[in-house]
């Protein structure tokens, strides 16, 4: 089902990797044909976060992209990496426009529907920030559900050399190994996605795009 939304409506996706572009757009257009779409990319954010020498740097660089698209006409900023969503509220503070985060939805959802999550990754960057994420929602809720947090060795270089098919095996082989002891599995990062789709498991594999822009369009709809 599509979200209609006025034509003059533009949105903003700030991406730390171009991977993720195309699904996102794939997904926008589904359900939100109607919502103009701009693209912003820093592909050294991710890779910054982890070194102590650029890490101070990250903060500016994404006010600097949210103040463009609120420039640009943009409505509303949706952040699509994990590890960018803590910036969330100083970004919509700093700058002044809606600063969403494209996981929180699956955040939700993942407290909602058991005691047991396995948060997985491929970056330690990213595992962090969608367990804390999913702290805050579970107390939002009041529950208190146990998380473990797994990354995954070796899937995020495979997947930035192109070698989509040994991420995906290796994310995959993680999933049903979390299987047995999770009552829920959140995959932490966008890019992730495709491999839920080579496993089946007895419980449920949450990803964020397609929850993220389902909740744009309820925020784009109020």
């Amino acid at each position: 089902m599509t979200m209609s939304q006025p034509a003059s409506t533009r949105v903003a996706f700030v991406h730390t990797g171009a991977v993720v572009i195309e699904p996102v757009a794939r997904l926008r257009a589904e359900h939100l044909p109607d919502v103009v779409a701009v693209n912003y990319l820093d592909d050294r954010i991710v890779a910054d976060l982890g070194a102590d020498e650029s890490r101070e740097s990250v903060g500016a660089r994404l006010e600097n992209l949210v103040s463009a698209a609120k420039s640009s006409g943009a409505e509303a900023v949706m952040l699509t990496c994990s590890s960018i969503s803590g910036y969330a509220a100083s970004l919509e503070s700093a700058v002044g426009i809606p600063v969403l985060r494209i996981d929180e939805a699956m955040a939700d959802t993942a407290v909602s529907e058991g005691g047991r999550i396995t948060v997985i990754a491929t970056l330690a960057t990213t595992s962090a920030p969608t367990t804390a994420l999913l702290h805050e929602r579970a107390a939002l809720l009041g529950t208190s559900p146990t998380i473990t947090g797994v990354v995954v060795d070796g899937a995020f270089e495979a997947i930035v050399s192109g070698d989509r098919a040994t991420h995906d095996r290796l994310v995959g082989d993680a999933i049903v190994a979390a299987s047995a002891d999770s009552d829920v599995i959140v995959l932490a990062q966008a890019s992730m996605a495709g491999a839920a789709d080579t496993v089946s498991v007895e419980v449920p594999v949450l990803t964020s795009l397609e929850l993220g822009i389902r909740r744009l369009g309820d925020f784009l709809a109020r």
